[in-house]
């Protein structure tokens, strides 16, 4: 960052006070620019229990795998709205929230992911613009080898465990410094 978004004048990057990070801050109107993470939400939508709606990834990163729909949150909207836009983006699938499945941290890119299962309405979806492919899969048939995100890899797998458990779970990966 070069210039200040409020004033148009130069930034520097300075600990303000008060503060203990390092944050780009106006020379002239003093703003603080902030640089957060990014929360991605999106969809683990389900169709009789146990078949899982994939997308494969018509863009990169990672074309050509297989994810849930998801991907970034948009202002102005709730992590619940914007995992239902996803999956209409990414699936023209209609679903019906049913509870947070997954919340998964990434530090190190300073991700967020909060994935929410969901009932697929009915079984009527197609691809959007970022997905190549669509499959409604049973458990057995997921392409484990061939997903996408670590984050998506581990909401899959707890989602199995839940089916063999018969139980319906929450579950928080507090920090993935992986691959």
């Amino acid at each position: 960052m070069r210039y200040c978004s409020e004033c148009g004048k130069n930034v520097e990057q300075k600990v303000p006070k008060g503060d203990n990070f390092l944050r780009y801050v106006c020379t002239n109107c003093d703003t603080i620019h902030y640089n957060n993470p990014k929360i991605i939400v999106g969809s683990l939508p389900i169709w009789e229990e146990e078949q899982v709606l994939l997308c494969r990834r018509a863009i990169e990163p990672r074309k050509g795998f297989w994810t849930l729909p998801s991907g970034f949150m948009e202002n102005k909207e709730s992590v619940e709205e914007g995992a239902i836009r996803e999956t209409q983006e990414e699936a023209n699938a209609n679903i019906l929230i049913e509870y947070l499945h997954t919340l998964y941290n990434l530090p190190r890119v300073s991700q967020v992911y909060l994935i929410f299962k969901a009932k697929l309405i009915e079984p009527k979806y197609s691809c959007g613009l970022e997905s190549a492919e669509l499959s409604l899969c049973h458990l057995s048939e997921i392409p484990w080898d061939e997903i996408a995100f670590s984050s998506i890899l581990y909401c899959l797998k707890k989602f199995s465990e839940d089916i063999v458990a018969k139980k319906n779970g929450t579950y928080n990966e507090k920090t993935y410094y992986g691959p």
